[in-house]
């Protein structure tokens, strides 16, 4: 059985992001890059100054074991960095951009594609088995996403790239690497910001006044960006890409929950089909963890 703390980890991530409509609806009058330019630059800097100021020994310690590694480690480490940026950069303008100017569902419905998307990466590139009830799984996953895509091309052409830039994200990540994960997470989200900051000049809007804007942006940052990756990236240590790709099916659940409840969007009979199989499959998923920790318990 997998050690809880990386299942619950990986729970408590996705469960912060299926809130995330909560803050970023407020912000929908702002452009989406925008929104996108403030939240990787403050996270950045803010991550960036705990690194240099708090945490001097561990950059130190950090230093030494990088260097002490391989090449071919250190090109890898340096690879995975870089791409890493590159795709979180990726899915944050989607998924902004999808929440706030198409629908909140449509945000749900990348994130219910990815699970999908991330096991067959998984186990094509990274050559992670998977057990025969864990492919039934898949199979009634992508059978609910197409359901969902009825009569909505476009919106599955949009959660497609959201869903693709977060699998791919989730499957490079360096598992056992030896270096620090905050760091690691530092170095992902600078190279993100220094990725969009040829772009800020010619890109941005007109500099928000409202202090709500900055609030907003500064909740973003620390509880629906850094947490959440931070906590992935620790699960990442202890579960396997696919099973956390499973388990973020909890992300688009408790949106769709959150769209239905809160904001007032309608659902229609297929919807609730197709959400109720998902919840079937992670259940499917999982049955061997969920059947060993009931195990342990009776004993």
């Amino acid at each position: 059985m997998k050690p809880a703390k990386y299942y619950l980890a990986a729970i408590t991530a996705f469960a912060i992001w299926g809130f995330f409509s909560f803050v970023l609806k407020p912000l929908q009058h702002y452009p989406s890059l925008d929104i996108l330019f403030f939240r990787v630059f403050s996270c950045s800097a803010l991550m960036l100054v705990i690194s240099f100021l708090f945490r001097r020994k561990t950059l130190r310690h950090n230093n030494s074991t990088f260097r002490a590694m391989p090449p071919a480690q250190r090109k890898k480490i340096i690879l995975s960095i870089v791409a890493g940026g590159i795709f979180l950069t990726g899915n944050w303008f989607f998924f902004i951009f999808v929440l706030n100017h198409i629908s909140i569902q449509a945000s749900s419905l990348a994130y219910l594609v990815c699970p999908v998307l991330t096991t067959v990466l998984a186990f094509f590139f990274l050559h992670e088995k998977l057990s025969r009830w864990q492919w039934l799984a898949v199979g009634i996953s992508a059978f609910s996403c197409l359901l969902l895509s009825f009569g909505h091309l476009m919106d599955l052409v949009y959660s497609l790239l959201i869903a693709l830039s977060y699998a791919l994200y989730l499957v490079i990540q360096p598992k056992n690497s030896g270096l620090d994960k905050f760091l690691l997470l530092t170095l992902q989200i600078t190279c993100s910001a220094l990725l969009l900051l040829p772009f800020y000049p010619f890109y941005h809007g007109p500099v928000p006044t409202e202090i709500i804007f900055y609030l907003l942006i500064a909740v973003i940052s620390i509880l629906f960006t850094i947490v959440p990756l931070f906590l992935n990236l620790f699960a990442l240590q202890g579960l396997n890409s696919s099973t956390v790709g499973i388990l973020l099916y909890i992300n688009p659940l408790i949106s769709f929950a959150v769209a239905l409840a809160w904001f007032h969007e309608k659902v229609t009979a297929v919807q609730w089909i197709a959400y109720s199989l998902i919840l079937l499959s992670v259940i499917i998923f999982n049955e061997r963890s969920i059947f060993s920790r009931k195990t342990a318990a009776g004993k």
